[in-house]
């Protein structure tokens, strides 16, 4: 049955309008951006279908082109449109986290972290660089390593952080296994970059290790930065 032969009340569309786009599931949001299904199943059928191969949504945005296009009723210009969403969202929470304290915006660092590193397979560490208003300046990705390790050297980030003129720094990076738990390699890591950058009075606030299905796990918050 077509969405437009269900129940007003019923359509993934007439109840974003009404109740907000978090009243809805991932399928139903997934729904509105295909607009169409194909034959034989509804916009949200094949958005079901699209979830269970993929393995989520965050999967399936990070999916390459030529496995995207593999699923049948799928696309390159679909990939586009998916591919300039998520990019819409990265840069609206960038400019949210330029505007005003990364200390007041907490959430919105996660928010952001989640879309960059989330599900990605391969592991990334990244440094977000601050001013004295604890404002982002800029976010880079430093390393890249294989799904179990990576090679960081502080004399790198020292040398970023200095010729941005940082006052500080949020380090985070991603756990492609989907365990947030931190390694005793990972807690190593900070403590000697956190020792590195304190020579030169750059201050570490925050490491995140990110992975998909779970909140960003916060050094901070667990009491793990001086350890």
């Amino acid at each position: 049955m077509a969405i437009t032969d269900w129940p007003e009340d019923e359509r993934p569309r007439e109840r974003l309008l009404r109740q907000g786009a978090g009243a809805l599931s991932d399928a139903e949001l997934l729904a509105i951006f295909l607009r169409v299904g194909v034959k034989g199943k509804s916009a949200v059928d094949l958005a079901r279908d699209l979830l269970g191969h993929f393995g989520g949504l965050g999967q399936l945005y990070a999916a390459p082109l030529t496995e995207f296009r593999a699923f049948p009723g799928m696309g390159e210009a679909k990939f586009a449109q998916l591919q300039a969403v998520m990019e819409m969202a990265r840069r609206a929470l960038s400019e949210k986290l330029k505007a005003r304290s990364v200390l007041d915006s907490s959430q919105a660092v996660r928010d952001w972290l989640q879309l960059h590193l989330a599900h990605l397979p391969h592991e990334v560490f990244m440094v977000l660089l601050l001013d004295a208003q604890n404002q982002l300046i800029s976010a880079h990705e430093l390393f890249r390593g294989t799904l179990t390790q990576t090679s960081v050297y502080p004399r790198e980030v020292v040398k970023l952080a200095l010729a941005n003129n940082a006052a500080s720094t949020i380090f985070a990076h991603n756990h492609p296994s989907g365990v947030s738990e931190p390694s005793h390699s990972d807690q190593h890591l900070t403590h000697t970059l956190n020792q590195a950058l304190g020579l030169v009075d750059v201050r570490v606030l925050d490491h995140f290790v990110v992975c998909a299905g779970s909140p960003a796990l916060s050094f901070a918050e667990r009491g793990m930065l001086q350890m």
